[in-house]
């Protein structure tokens, strides 16, 4: 995507462009009814529970319920979709991931832009993934694998949740900035994925944290380093990749969005809710518990992360052609 930033700070600009005495009133009523968080993956995953974990406290904060709505599909495109064209009054918001980064470029198709028609309001989380690989797979460390993809090129298995998946795009990243030939196996899913990582049939998986911590605490995987540019303060012994792979940064972002339009004061209220709470030591270490780290931004910095984001992933995934199926 052409100049990100730029078209970023062009469109919060003109968001603003609504009355003034209208903004002030509505948002000193806000919330006056049940708010709806609306999550793009099914109910029991990491995206859900972050879901729930946020509404809960703005429940709690604001006095009204926050009800989470699991509109899975396309990648999370369906909810997104849903809530980009849903009125701009703070009643319906975005679960918001770093898929909308990277589903601008995967997705031909898309009704929508992200950027353009998504108002920012705060991030909750950053969560890095962790390169495991089966106990039995002879690399016991990122140079070991390296070496072993050069001298093997094509032999060494590295499955994914699918195309377009976490695990797939940190894959894809790996691969265009060492080089190395691995036989890349789709899942639909990160679960079956993860069971034949261990069962054996294959060998080498990007996982998320959340999918994958648990196993390596129990030792049935084997962590060769975490995906984001430094060590995890809950794996501080496994190195990060840029340790070995300079540049190699990949983790995902959880944050809220609302349609574009949506009031600077109302977006500015659950920011503040939400950053409060993220403030909160029994939040935080919950979401240390689930591996990834909270991320207290504004609405100005994460609408320029988002930015960033898509054009850093638009070129790992035009370079390597990637469609979404």
């Amino acid at each position: 995507m052409k100049l990100p930033r730029r078209q970023f700070l062009q469109i919060a600009a003109g968001a603003l462009a609504v009355p003034a005495v209208a903004r002030v009133a509505s948002a000193q009523n806000y919330p006056g009814r049940p708010v709806r968080i609306v999550a793009g993956f099914p109910p029991g995953g990491i995206n859900d529970t972050y879901a729930r974990l946020i509404g809960q406290w703005l429940s709690e904060r604001l006095g009204q319920s926050f009800v989470v709505e699991n509109r899975p599909g396309a990648g999370g495109n369906i909810a997104t979709e849903s809530v980009v064209r849903a009125a701009p009054d703070g009643y319906t918001l975005l679960l918001a991931t770093s898929s909308d980064a990277w589903n601008a470029t995967l997705y031909d198709n898309l009704r929508y832009n992200f950027i353009r028609d998504a108002a920012p309001v705060a991030t909750i989380a950053r969560g890095t993934g962790i390169l495991v690989v089966n106990p039995a797979f002879p690399a016991k460390s990122v140079p070991e694998l390296l070496a072993y993809a050069k001298s093997n090129p094509g032999k060494a298995i590295v499955g994914s949740a699918g195309i377009g998946s976490a695990p797939h795009i940190y894959w894809e990243l790996f691969r265009s900035l060492t080089g190395v030939d691995m036989l890349h196996v789709p899942y639909r899913g990160g679960g079956p994925a993860v069971i034949d990582l261990l069962g054996g049939q294959v060998e080498v998986y990007f996982g998320t944290t959340s999918a994958t911590i648990e196993y390596v605490r129990a030792g049935r995987l084997r962590p060769l380093a975490v995906t984001g540019a430094t060590r995890m303060a809950v794996l501080p012994d496994i190195p990060a990749l840029a340790e070995f792979v300079p540049g190699y940064e990949a983790s995902i972002v959880v944050g809220i969005a609302a349609p574009r339009g949506t009031s600077a004061e109302i977006i500015n209220r659950l920011n503040q809710a939400i950053n409060l709470g993220l403030a909160d030591p029994q939040m935080t270490q919950r979401i240390a518990t689930l591996g990834d780290e909270v991320l207290p931004l504004s609405p100005p910095e994460y609408g320029l992360l988002i930015a960033d984001e898509t054009a850093k992933w638009a070129k790992v995934i035009r370079a390597a052609n990637l469609r979404a199926e």
